[in-house]
């Protein structure tokens, strides 16, 4: 498999976007909330983490077809990284 592209910044803020919902939900937890308000930050955590994948993966595939002419290995790099959309 490939190393990363580049700095990914975009990722990197939704994932410490995610984490600020996961430690949200911890004290939620604690504080005996409503399983609804607990569900719904559950909710904005996946989507933070899905969309950090998301651009991740996008990120990558832009890059690796840049270097497609250049590296046979790029299809099987490809390959293995769409497996997890």
């Amino acid at each position: 498999m490939t190393t990363l592209a580049a700095p990914h910044p975009e990722v990197a803020k939704r994932l410490r976007r995610a984490q600020g919902h996961l430690k949200s939900i911890l004290a939620m937890l604690d504080d005996n909330r409503s399983p609804l308000d607990i569900v719904q930050q559950l909710q904005a955590v996946e989507k933070a983490v899905a969309n950090a994948k998301r651009s991740l993966v996008h990120e990558q595939i832009g890059h690796s077809l840049e270097d497609a002419a250049q590296k046979a290995a790029t299809v099987q790099a490809l390959k293995e990284l769409t497996k997890y959309l």
